[in-house]
């Protein structure tokens, strides 16, 4: 996200792309098919610009802005930390709760405050928030509810109902930092106490961690790494024989005898046949399937040698910008935001967006953007990153590339369109996560940070 964006890089070869979505249909995503960006009569309509200059919807819709980096306040006080990306809903009663990641590095102007039990390392700035709003999207607090943490990116939530914040960052300790960073941690949405005392789920790993996506039936824990240098991997976590995943039972099995590794971290090493995929980039054509290995990581907390850097040539498989996960349709949904030449990969993209199938052990390329040539035209899209699976079907995406930036759906027969455009500036959209009502849609755009509830008419599309 915002620490790597495509937005800080050089778009090299941009003229040799196609600038269009090449797409299959998400359910999952099955009939490849090839679409442009946007068609007509696809998705809730053209977006109308807002008055405001904030977030241009399509007719019908509405937005409120519930959390605002330094303008809303805490119920300790101080300000809504900068920076919101990753997000989860809970429902409690008629309200849902929101915990809301802030990827805050170091030089952001409001920092997660550090308050006592909630703060792992105050050296860092990062941490999350919970945003508590009514049944209509209205806001009524928002607390701290991790601290000390650093560049909180995505995540993802678990079946039991819990979130799972994800640090974008290997910093060892030193300097401001009195500890290790690059690890997972766990928060609870309605037990402030089950959030005291923060404990790094570090069998989990050490590396620069994205998003994630947890299989409900096996409890294993799929991983995105965002990382370049070389490009990042993405991971499986198999947990130990007899492990059952409910509310405490990762802080339990990191806080145990041996919990630093416990249970199994692997890379994927894909496979078309017997030939070795050594990046995903080499895909390009939506309904690509390969094979799916997993290789055991010889040292998880990389001590010495980044985790990625621990393998021998061949051995695993790479991809520039891995980025979001979902679990949904029975599989992880894992998205790479662009590739180039220039940073290692065999062919140039704005986005791919794969599923994997634990039963079948595969992973499909559902959905690829060509390189975009005219980003600041309004119906062209590119570098994916946060996603989501809509209860109206298909996906939504979130968009951090170049030039405009967009909340993109995806419809089940693989048609683009867009859902929201940011009117502000060009910061990109993060975050992206429905009610489980399906009425709203929560969003964010990360700089100056805005937390938007999003409604309309959704059975219209």
């Amino acid at each position: 996200m915002a620490s790597l964006s495509r937005r800080d890089l050089l778009r090299t070869g941009a003229a040799s792309g196609l600038g269009i979505i090449v797409a299959g249909s998400v359910d999952a995503i099955a009939a490849p098919a090839a679409a442009a960006q946007v068609t007509r009569g696809t998705g809730y309509g053209p977006l109308v610009d807002d008055p405001a200059g904030l977030l241009a919807l399509p007719k019908g819709f509405r937005y409120k802005v519930i959390a605002q980096s330094g303008v809303t306040k805490l119920e300790t006080g101080q300000f809504t930390p900068s920076d919101p990306d990753g997000m989860a809903c809970f429902r409690r009663g008629r309200d849902f709760v929101l915990i809301n990641n802030h990827e805050i590095g170091g030089s952001e102007p409001h920092r997660t405050p550090a308050l006592p039990g909630l703060t792992y390392d105050p050296g860092a700035g990062g941490g999350t928030t919970t945003i508590v709003v009514d049944h209509e999207g209205d806001r009524k607090s928002e607390y701290v509810s991790l601290a000390g943490t650093h560049n909180n990116c995505a995540g993802g939530q678990t079946p039991w109902g819990t979130w799972l914040t994800c640090e974008e960052t290997e910093q060892r300790a030193g300097g401001v930092f009195q500890k290790d960073h690059g690890y997972v941690f766990e928060v609870d949405p309605f037990d402030r106490d089950a959030n005291l005392e923060p404990v790094p789920l570090k069998f989990l790993g050490r590396y620069s961690h994205e998003a994630v996506a947890v299989d409900p039936k096996t409890s294993e824990i799929y991983l995105t790494e965002d990382a370049s240098g070389p490009n990042g991997l993405y991971f499986r976590w198999v947990p130990p024989k007899g492990f059952r995943g409910g509310k405490g039972a990762l802080r339990a099995l990191a806080l145990s005898a041996g919990g630093d590794t416990a249970g199994r971290l692997q890379a994927m090493s894909a496979f078309k046949g017997s030939r070795h995929i050594g990046d995903l980039s080499e895909a390009t054509t939506p309904g690509t399937r390969y094979k799916v290995r997993w290789v055991d990581v010889p040292d998880r907390d990389a001590r010495t040698v980044s985790v990625r850097k621990q393998f021998e040539a061949g051995q695993v498989t790479h991809s520039r910008k891995l980025e979001g996960a979902y679990w949904g349709d029975g599989g992880a949904y894992f998205v790479a935001s662009y590739a180039r030449i220039s940073d290692g990969s065999v062919n140039e993209h704005d986005g791919q967006v794969w599923y994997y199938d634990p039963r079948s052990e595969t992973i499909e390329l559902k959905t690829i953007y060509g390189v975009n040539p005219d980003p600041e035209a309004d119906t062209n899209y590119d570098g994916p990153d946060n996603i989501t699976v809509s209860p109206h079907g298909g996906l939504i995406l979130a968009e951090d590339g170049e030039g405009l930036s967009h909340l993109v759906g995806v419809t089940k027969d693989g048609q683009s369109y867009p859902m929201a455009r940011n009117d502000l500036n060009d910061s990109e959209f993060t975050g992206p996560v429905f009610s489980q009502d399906g009425r709203i849609l929560f969003a964010c755009i990360q700089s100056p940070g805005h937390v938007f509830a999003i409604t309309g008419p959704w059975g219209r599309s």
